[in-house]
């Protein structure tokens, strides 16, 4: 028995100003609920008010009863969702929204938010151990995707919400560009005891970077560990090199690069510099901080192949 079939009715929570829903999103939430429908679920839609409000849409959700949610908009979106979610057995079904729409992607549900749904009847639930980000305040989040400390995360940190609205993806790598005249702040990561200096870190669950390029090769949602990889130098210009070994699969064994698994790591600033956090796309603070695996699962609707292919 599917999901839909064991769950006639959902609630659907979804950002109204989402990349694919500021222009005709009431037609394409009326598309979807007609979609859906056909496939015999009952859809009951909730606009986001606001940023950050998603997660209390979804407990709300949740307290009221529902035996299934779905998202709809961009990975950060879905992260709010998913944060009001994790430890309920209640199942999460992902429809793209967004631009880079990375977790979507690395599911196999694609861009288009029709296709998404129109899998969903075969999709499975599956548990997955979000990570949890701490930064310098002590304020801790969950995260499904990444997390990402120094190069990546001063970009996040510097982009002009109106900028990302207009140029979307693109945004993210003119603001990569724009650093290359610079030199990069460095920060001490340990991991297992072993304490490395860096000007970029990454801990990812998913091998989709940013929804164009492959970092981390040997990965998915459903391990227990995340691939650590650590990029030294404060020289932005390595990074040409860096990203264009990435992209020809050519990153293991790089001079400057270091690949890892692991359950945790901290991070802490060189002297006075600060030195920041992002998860999914989102700022998460400075450091000091510290990324974890979480102790609470949360149910993930994922199409019965993903994870299944050798990841070595």
């Amino acid at each position: 028995m599917s999901v839909i079939d064991a769950h006639r009715q959902a609630t659907l929570i979804y950002n109204p100003v989402a990349g694919k829903l500021r222009k005709g999103g009431e037609r394409l939430i009326a598309g979807v609920r007609d979609l859906l429908s056909q496939a015999g679920l009952e859809v009951s839609p909730q606009p986001t008010p606001g940023p950050g409000t998603a997660g209390h849409l979804a407990r709300q959700a949740i307290d009221s009863g529902a035996g299934l949610i779905l998202a709809l908009g961009g990975d950060g979106t879905i992260n709010e969702v998913a944060e009001g979610m994790i430890g309920s057995p209640v199942p999460l079904g992902i429809l793209p929204g967004g631009t880079a729409n990375v977790l979507a992607n690395e599911l196999g549900l694609g861009n288009k938010i029709e296709q998404a749904a129109a899998m969903l009847r075969d999709c499975q639930p599956r548990p997955i151990f979000p990570g949890r980000i701490r930064d310098a305040s002590g304020r801790t989040r969950h995260f499904l995707l990444m997390a990402g400390i120094g190069l990546d995360a001063h970009i996040v940190y510097e982009m002009d919400a109106a900028f990302k609205k207009k140029w979307g993806k693109l945004a993210y790598w003119l603001g990569g560009f724009s650093q290359l005249m610079r030199r990069l702040d460095e920060f001490h990561v340990t991991v297992d005891g072993h304490t490395r200096r860096c000007s970029f870190a990454l801990l990812t669950k998913v091998r989709n970077y940013g929804g164009d390029l492959e970092i981390a090769r040997c990965v998915t949602l459903l391990d227990d560990t995340f691939e650590v990889v650590l990029f030294e130098g404060r020289e932005s210009v390595r990074y040409l090199k860096y990203m264009t070994a990435a992209a020809v699969n050519r990153l293991y064994g790089l001079k400057g690069v270091t690949i890892l698994r692991a359950r945790s790591a901290s991070f802490a600033a060189t002297g006075s510099v600060r030195v920041y956090m992002q998860v999914d796309g989102e700022y998460a603070g400075l450091l000091p901080g510290e990324v974890e695996m979480g102790a609470d699962a949360l149910t993930l609707l994922a199409p019965p192949s993903y994870g299944r292919s050798p990841k070595h």
